[in-house]
């Protein structure tokens, strides 16, 4: 179907599980009081009474069929909205939107379904709401309550279900009725294990099969596992769109540490030198080869120093890695340790740390610098979170490192 302004029409010439939508807008009027509404309404002079509340703003998005994509974001970001615009529920205020084939929507617990209506009657009533016949239905209905399992409450009103029993039979219905498109907006989180493992087995299987999907959960693990592509949506504007390992990475980052520019905010240039004549060395400038990296990619770390003493002896250079909160020590060698002599004459020198292959996961982490002599006793001058960078990583393993590793599995040897 397509939306615009508000207005309804069928289209037929777009593949069949597609979403097309373009620079999409969905306004909301808020009022003080009830009444203010009426007033705005018959005022003569048409006085605005409200204040407009953008919930999205200006989305474009190109969905093809098949995707299976994450919705992330805060509360309140536009996320349930976007998806409510999709299922047509509600209408834009201005742009287009057009969704291709047959959409089913679990959003809010119960919503479609008649609180007076046995669990039955509800299933024929959905059915009838996605375009089916009351015979087409009851070939579905056998597997929808096979699926829903919630014994004889199949045959009672359903607003004396639990709210595990609605979301097993709003999913049970939503995915036997063969949608083209199918969008799940935190249904599963009610449910108990054994439920949710077999809604995924479900909706994998309907991947397979070339259904479009839709899926929100603030259980963010769940996108990078199942998703191929994931949307960030950021008071109601779409902050980044792409692989969903790597935009989990970067919302997940953001919720840890808030707005962060690494550009500017560890962007320190060349250090004031100290003008105290007993100072005998002084880190002048740090520079690393990137800000945003993905895992395994190098690491450098360029520092340029000044020696200030005609007679130096066993200067050492080292840099560590911080997480950005600085709770964890990541790792901190130095020229000492790694027997490396750098050079001790009087003047500016530069060295350039590298790690070929940062082995380090998704995260946020900082840089400290620093020059030292006497066996790194004495600090001679030291920069702390001087510089900062940002990792994200494809979906191939969870925690803050990657070790080398292996598995070994024992089996028992078999009888003849």
């Amino acid at each position: 179907m397509i939306y615009r302004k508000g207005m309804v029409n069928m289209v037929t010439d777009q593949e069949i599980g597609s979403i097309q939508i373009e620079n999409l807008t969905k306004v909301y009027h808020l009022y003080d009081k009830n009444t203010d509404r009426i007033r705005e309404t018959f005022h003569i002079g048409h006085k605005k009474y409200s204040k407009d509340h953008y919930a999205l703003k200006n989305i474009t998005l190109d969905i093809k069929k098949g995707e299976s994509i994450g919705i992330v974001g805060t509360n309140g970001s536009g996320k349930s909205t976007l998806l409510k615009l999709i299922t047509g529920i509600v209408t834009p205020t201005q742009g287009s939107l057009q969704t291709n084939g047959k959409v089913a929507a679990l959003l809010e617990l119960g919503a479609g379904f008649n609180p007076e209506y046995t669990g039955i009657e509800n299933i024929y009533l959905n059915g009838i709401m996605m375009g089916y016949s009351e015979e087409e239905m009851k070939k579905r209905v056998p597997a929808i309550v096979e699926f829903a399992d919630i014994g004889e409450f199949i045959d009672q009103p359903v607003k004396s279900y639990s709210s595990g029993m609605f979301a097993r039979l709003a999913f049970a219905v939503s995915i036997h009725v063969e949608p083209d498109i199918l969008i799940v907006d935190e249904a599963l989180s009610v449910g108990d294990t054994r439920f949710q493992v077999k809604c995924i087995d479900k909706m994998r299987q309907l991947q397979q099969e070339g259904t479009t999907i839709l899926f929100v959960t603030h259980a963010t693990e769940q996108i990078k596992r199942f998703c191929t592509r994931a949307i960030w949506i950021k008071e109601g504007e779409i902050r980044d769109d792409g692989e969903a390992a790597y935009i989990v990475d970067e919302f997940d980052n953001y919720m840890k540490y808030g707005e962060r520019s690494f550009d500017t905010e560890f962007n320190p240039g060349e250090f004031q030198l100290p003008k105290d004549s007993s100072v005998l060395a002084a880190i002048q400038s740090v520079e690393i080869n990137k800000t945003y990296f993905h895992a395994f990619e190098p690491l450098e770390v360029r520092v340029v120093y000044d020696i200030f003493d005609e007679n130096m002896v066993d200067l050492q250079v080292g840099v560590a890695i911080y997480s950005q909160d600085r709770k964890n020590y990541i790792f901190g060698p130095n020229t000492n340790l790694d027997k490396i002599t750098v050079d001790q004459k009087q003047g500016r020198h530069e060295i350039t740390y590298r790690i070929p292959r940062l082995p380090v996961l998704s995260g946020e982490y900082v840089i400290d610098v620093g020059i030292f002599n006497s066996n790194g006793i004495v600090n001679l001058d030291y920069k702390e979170s001087c510089r900062g960078f940002s990792v994200t990583n494809e979906y191939f393993s969870e925690g803050m490192f990657y070790l080398e590793h292996e598995w070994i599995e024992k089996t028992e040897a078999q009888n003849d």
